[in-house]
């Protein structure tokens, strides 16, 4: 096969194979996607899909950028699945995603790992380090102005803040999000990030509002059939009608939640549902069936890293037996349970808990623990509200603001349409200006265009005329202007060697001049090879070579000498001259006081010619003739 027709099925068969990696990443993007629609509708289809991709994938690593991608998305699936289920498994795809991220394209990314990271933190009761970890994801999606990372970042940071009472600012990250969301045209995320700011204002206490909100949010979820977001939301306004002790509706919602979760086999929606059965019957003074659906959520619990679940399940157990004057095991469920709410920044519920201890304190006649617990609930009640009244103070502005700046924005719109209106004779009237000014532009473009070309020719002929055309090495002319300039210095430092290739003439009259010039483009790739900063290497002509070595001694240009002439001699030339080897002999000279070009160039060529009279293959200087004789 001849060389051209290799070079052919060589690249086609290249093309052929970057095709199919284009096609298997967009076809494991497409299963991603799939597997992340279904997140919201059935998450076990969606670990499914995610497995089968690492499965499809393979061990890894990928040595493309896309597969990259679609590796780091499966393993973030995965972990997201997992947080609420399985937290060692989801740590062990947080681990493996991190290593997949420096190869990735889609650094935004970065963002969904963190934000994984943070959700492990914040079930497991650690509010302070998601809180951080949140914060990073935002900042993450910033840098990498991805808008959809930025959206999920957002949507996690603010909901904790309202966990952790900052619902102003809780409430302008949810509402940032929902406007990404909205703008991005991701209608099933845009509705979970309405859905948390009704949780949040039922956690300031407008129950009126939030309870608004979930309605609105529930029609657009069954219409869309988002079961798992449907379970969630159903749940959240349970907990509203559970505040408002409206206990027919608040079952109801439960009731609606527990169908939904054992329809999807979500075992954790089960354990909230069952939970806020409980607290219904704990309303309506029914405990003993509240503890029977308590140790049911318990069973459904187990396995999901979810300790504010717990600690809910808790709270609802020991105001359970509180009621059953169990008041020793209602202290000790209660206790536990307010570690957690302390843990995780939860203002109401440590409230609650703060109130429930206290009468249980009371009822076994602990009346110092009893009055410590009460002026508990009373301060973090009182912090509660403060904070609920500045934060809606704060919110409201925030409303104001935005409004007045709507208002602001219309008049600006409507100003605008006047001005554009009163503009539109006068830009009749300058059109034949504008067409004179595109011309001038064109012409002015055209003339930048040629003194550009101007430019490059000269540098090009410039470069032309400083090089020499058969070894690529800079020519006489440049090689000495250097030298000159160094020999300007006061005191000059520097020194100087002339190369000569020993017996070239007979390579020449031998071989011909075709190998002739392939020998000095060897030696001169040679020289180029062992140049070191700042020396200089030039071509004086024929099988000459010059080297300038600045702020260099004679021992120091002799030392350069003899390694240069020790490579040259080293030279496989076999392919160009089968009988024999290169040789080379050097001429040595360092710089005097009122040194010139010439007088330099003539010290090194006499040295020169004494090492061809001296037996060649050789470094020579006159100062070292002078001393030896």
């Amino acid at each position: 096969m001849s060389p051209t027709r290799l070079l052919t099925v060589v690249a086609l068969l290249c093309a052929a194979l970057g095709h199919a990696v284009a096609a298997d990443s967009g076809e494991l993007a497409r299963l991603l996607d799939r597997a992340q629609a279904a997140v919201r509708v059935d998450p076990e289809r969606t670990r499914q899909l995610a497995e089968q991709a690492l499965q499809t994938l393979g061990p890894g690593p990928d040595a493309d950028a896309a597969l990259a991608d679609q590796r780091l998305r499966a393993h973030l699936l995965l972990c997201d699945h997992h947080a609420e289920r399985d937290r060692a498994a989801a740590e062990q795809h947080a681990a493996q995603a991190r290593l997949v991220l420096p190869t990735a394209a889609r650094q935004g990314l970065r963002a969904m790992l963190l934000t994984c990271e943070g959700d492990m933190h914040e079930l497991a009761g650690d509010s302070a380090q998601a809180a951080a970890l949140y914060e990073q994801a935002v900042n993450a999606a910033e840098q990498a102005r991805d808008d959809e990372m930025l959206g999920d970042a957002l949507y996690k940071r603010g909901f904790l803040r309202g966990v952790r009472g900052e619902f102003a600012n809780g409430l302008a990250d949810l509402r940032r999000s929902h406007a990404l969301y909205e703008r991005l045209h991701m209608e099933a995320h845009r509705s979970t990030a309405q859905a948390a700011i009704a949780t949040l204002y039922n956690r300031m206490g407008d129950y009126a509002q939030a309870r608004h909100y979930y309605e609105a949010v529930l029609k657009a979820q069954k219409a869309a059939g988002l079961q798992r977001e449907l379970a969630v939301t159903q749940h959240n306004l349970g907990r509203v009608l559970e505040n408002l002790k409206d206990w027919d509706a608040a079952q109801h919602a439960f009731e609606a939640v527990l169908a939904l979760s054992r329809e999807m086999g979500y075992a954790r929606g089960e354990a909230y549902a069952l939970r806020g059965l409980a607290s219904v019957r704990n309303g309506r003074g029914n405990p003993q069936e509240a503890l029977a659906l308590l140790d049911k959520a318990s069973q459904r619990s187990q396995g999901a890293a979810d300790e504010r679940l717990r600690a809910q399940i808790l709270l609802q157990r020991g105001i359970a037996l509180r009621l059953l004057q169990r008041d020793a095991d209602a202290a000790m469920a209660l206790a536990d349970a307010l570690e957690v709410f302390r843990k995780a920044d939860s203002m109401a519920e440590q409230a609650l808990a703060h109130g429930e201890l206290a009468a249980a304190l009371a009822a076994q006649g602990d009346w110092r623990g009893a009055y410590q617990h009460q002026a508990q609930f009373k301060q973090v009640s009182d912090q509660l509200l403060h904070r609920q009244l500045d934060e809606r103070f704060a919110t409201l502005k925030v409303e104001f603001d935005t409004a007045a700046k709507d208002k602001e924005n219309a008049l600006l719109q409507r100003e605008k349409a006047a001005t554009e209106l009163a503009l539109e004779e006068q830009r009749r009237a300058g059109r034949w200006q504008k067409a004179v000014l595109v011309l001038a532009a064109l012409l002015a473009a055209v003339l930048a265009t040629l003194v550009w070309r101007h430019r490059r020719t000269s540098q090009r002929m410039r470069q032309l005329a400083m090089t020499d055309e058969l070894t690529g090495l800079p020519n006489r002319r440049h090689v000495l202007q250097c030298l000159g300039e160094l020999l300007a210095q006061t005191p000059p430092r520097c020194a100087l060697l002339i190369a000569d290739l020993d017996h070239f003439k007979s390579i020449n009259d031998e071989h011909g001049h075709l190998v002739g010039d392939e020998v000095l483009r060897a030696v001169a790739e040679s020289l180029r090879d062992s140049a070191r900063e700042p020396m200089l290497l030039g071509r004086l002509g024929g099988e000459e070579f010059l080297v300038v070595l600045p702020e260099a001694d004679l021992e120091s240009a002799q030392q350069v000498g003899n390694r240069l002439r020790a490579e040259i001699s080293a030279l496989d030339v076999s392919r160009f001259l089968p009988t024999r080897r290169l040789t080379v002999s050097l001429g040595a000279t360092a710089a005097r006081e009122g040194d010139t070009v010439g007088s330099m160039l003539g010290r090194a060529d006499q040295a020169l010619y004494r090492a061809k009279e001296g037996g060649r293959d050789r470094v020579v200087s006159l100062e070292n003739v002078a001393q030896a004789a």
